[in-house]
């Protein structure tokens, strides 16, 4: 497209250029042609009626020159040389004008630029008169005195004649001026012009060509970037140096580009923060929903289990204290569970709401396991493991310890409940200068692949039936992993050696 528009504009201007030129250089041709002879005649015209008003002027300052030259020729002869003769030599020499002064009264030549003065009277007479083969006579200019005509003579050659009396009545003027050598000079200079104008045309094409590249350049550099303007691409700019007005024009389109792009970022940040928001959206939809179908799923075992146990106690099933006993300590026990549900989903929202504040000091770490290790010792006791702990190193961190607390209890507890029997849990934490490092391992069964990006999620749980065996809710590694991050930290939990390992790096300071 943009190699059409090159060619196309480049082809109009050369071509109006030279059809100008060739409207010029014809006209000229023409106007050489049939205009010149024209105008040359007319020139001819109006020098012989200038000579012939200046000659009868002086002819009438001196009075009759036919009777000054018959009472005194030699004072007359002085006259005319000093005055009329001045004339005459003057448009003879300046316009090849040939001047015969005659005497009416004796018909002859008294003074002449040349010397067939005679022969040339004769000749203008007979032209006058009508007494040689002449081929046409046309009249130029006719007045009382004196009448201009062109005489042509059959294939040999034109004159522009003049024949009448000055206002005395006496003295006659002849006049001639040759224009057969016009012809000769028109064809000549139509010659000329013809070569002139292969030339002409030849220069101008070369020239019209660099001009039209000149112009169209430019141009042809806005239309490519407008076209890549149009594919939202934005990187080219116009770079030319120009005083005119297709330098505006490339300044306003760098402009426009830039104002383009500018606002097509924001409008391309807008849209993404816009996806992005609908996508939290939809995120948070599917969270609620899948929060209220969590908690509805986990409220719904304890809620019946209450109710079945809370109507038997109220239709006097149980009839024996050892049965009302019982019944009351599950009561008590899925209410517990319950409550404790409750405060972790409220700890949760707390901690991801960002409202929750961290109480930091420096504490020794490797102290609070051994610490924790020691209040769940019946448990580890009735699973028959054995634990892996390196409690001599004193390690020490800058966080909150009751928060950090309830991430090792989780962490172990989990540990606890899926460790197989006999099995064993190894407990680690190291410090690297800048982090603290925590692992927790147990023997057991390995997570599938596809869970383990799941587990930090609110009631996941790998056991697909929600088995109510550990008690757990599946909220606790939700709670860990927020508890690290508001640390600054991160979690991990990966598949090793025929177990699991969970753990959790936070800054140390």
């Amino acid at each position: 497209m943009i190699k059409k528009f090159s060619h196309s504009l480049r082809m109009k201007i050369t071509l109006i250029i030279l059809f100008f030129i060739f409207i010029l250089l014809l006209s000229m041709g023409v106007l050489n042609n049939f205009g010149l002879p024209l105008f040359y005649q007319n020139e001819k015209v109006s020098d012989i009626k200038e000579a012939y008003l200046k000659i009868d002027n002086e002819v009438m300052k001196i009075g009759s020159l036919g009777q000054a030259i018959i009472q005194n020729n030699h004072e007359n002869q002085s006259v005319i040389n000093d005055s009329v003769s001045n004339i005459i030599v003057e448009y003879s020499n300046k316009y090849n004008i040939t001047i015969v002064l005659v005497d009416s009264f004796t018909n002859k030549a008294i003074y002449s630029s040349a010397r067939e003065g005679d022969s040339l009277l004769s000749r203008i007479q007979d032209g006058f008169i009508g007494n040689k083969d002449i081929d046409s006579k046309d009249i130029l200019y006719k007045s009382e005195n004196y009448t201009i005509i062109l005489h042509r003579i059959a294939q040999k050659s034109s004159f522009i004649e003049a024949f009448g009396y000055c206002n005395d009545n006496q003295t006659m003027v002849i006049m001639s001026t040759p224009v057969a050598s016009l012809k000769e000079s028109v064809n000549i200079s139509n010659k000329f012009l013809v070569y002139i104008a292969i030339i002409g045309f030849i220069i101008t094409i070369i020239i019209t060509f660099i001009i039209a590249k000149m112009i169209t350049k430019p141009i042809l550099l806005l239309a490519d970037i407008s076209n890549k303007m149009g594919k939202l691409d934005f990187t080219a700019k116009y770079t030319g140096n120009r005083s005119d007005e297709i330098q505006t024009l490339g300044q306003n389109m760098n402009y426009m580009s830039d104002r383009l792009e500018k606002a097509i970022n924001e409008l391309q940040n807008a849209n993404e923060l816009l996806k992005e928001d609908i996508k939290r959206k939809e995120a948070i939809d599917e969270m609620r929903r899948d929060f209220i179908a969590n908690v509805s799923h986990e409220l719904k075992t304890p809620i019946a289990l209450i109710q079945g146990y809370a109507e038997g106690l109220n239709e006097g099933l149980c009839e024996d204290e050892e049965s009302r006993k019982y019944y009351t300590e599950v009561i008590m026990d899925e209410s517990e569970k319950m409550n404790k549900m409750v405060k972790q989903l409220l700890t949760l929202s707390s901690l991801e709401s960002g409202n929750s504040i961290l109480n930091k000091e420096k504490f020794n770490i490797t102290a609070l396991i051994s610490n924790i290790l020691g209040s769940i010792s019946i448990l580890i006791g009735e699973k028959n493991v054995n634990i892996i702990f390196d409690s001599n190193k004193e390690i020490y961190v800058y966080a909150d310890e009751f928060k950090i607390e309830e991430v090792i209890t989780n962490y172990i507890s989990n540990a606890i409940h899926h460790v197989k029997d006999f099995g064993e849990i190894k407990i680690t934490v190291d410090d690297d200068g800048k982090n603290i490092i925590f692992n927790v391992y147990n023997t057991g069964n390995p997570i599938p692949k596809e869970d383990l990006g799941n587990v930090w999620e609110k009631f996941f749980k790998v056991d697909k039936a929600h088995s109510r065996a550990y008690g757990g809710s599946g909220i606790g590694l939700s709670i860990v992993k927020a508890i690290i991050e508001a640390h600054n930290g991160n979690v991990d939990v990966r598949n090793i050696n025929d177990g699991v390992e969970f753990g959790f790096r936070i800054p140390k300071a």
